[in-house]
């Protein structure tokens, strides 16, 4: 399974609509607070882009709709884990993602055998508050020692700049939110991003 490097993640398909088709290839719908209908149609939009620009999305916790809907990944927060029904995502064939935050959470995540385990929040993040302090790259590479071939994704404060140094501390995937969002200009930082996350880590010497 191998899954794009850049994996940005946003609040409502309006964003996927307009910046998908500059080459995102793995991308995370996130709504909150909107009414079903309103979600069940983002989804069925944001599943045509995607399949259109063979695009990989991840639906945020709204797993019913997306055995419902065709949908191919899900991704669940600790919240999430606590009410959904992991056998009947496993039986539909959704792919899963979960995120952690502390050892009580990495254990429990990976005894779900999900297709990857994030891990944040890496840097300070104003996304939303959080009772973790910023974990740091120090942690990103016990995450990744502890979850082998497991895919790891870092989240949480990235910026282009700080995405080197999380690939190479040992993430497989850098997440990235408000550095796309708040930023002057979306499609420009999208660039920037692809762009920085097409480098090949050196290999080391034997």
């Amino acid at each position: 399974m191998n899954l794009s490097r850049f994996y940005p993640i946003f609040n409502s398909y309006d964003w996927l609509e307009r910046l998908v088709p500059l080459g995102i290839k793995l991308v995370q719908l996130r709504i909150k607070d909107s009414s079903e209908p309103d979600i069940r149609a983002q989804i069925i939009k944001a599943k045509a882009l995607c399949e259109q620009h063979n695009c990989t999305l991840v639906i945020n916790d709204y797993w019913q709709l997306a055995i419902e809907l065709g949908c191919e990944w899900i991704h669940l927060g600790q919240e999430d884990l606590e009410i959904a029904d992991i056998d009947k995502i496993k039986q539909a064939g959704l792919k899963l993602g979960i995120s952690t935050h502390d050892y009580d959470e990495l254990d429990l995540a990976k005894q779900l055998n999900p297709d990857y385990i994030a891990l944040g929040p890496v840097y300070p993040t104003i996304l939303k508050k959080m009772k973790w302090h910023q974990q740091g790259l120090e942690k990103v590479t016990e995450w990744k020692q502890k979850l082998g071939t497991t895919p790891l994704v870092a989240i949480g404060g990235i910026s282009v700049a700080r995405a080197e140094g999380a690939f190479a501390a040992g993430a497989d995937i850098v997440a990235a939110v408000t550095d796309i969002t708040l930023h002057s200009s979306p499609e420009q930082r999208v660039t920037e991003w692809l762009e920085a996350c097409t480098y090949e880590l050196p290999k080391a010497q034997s």
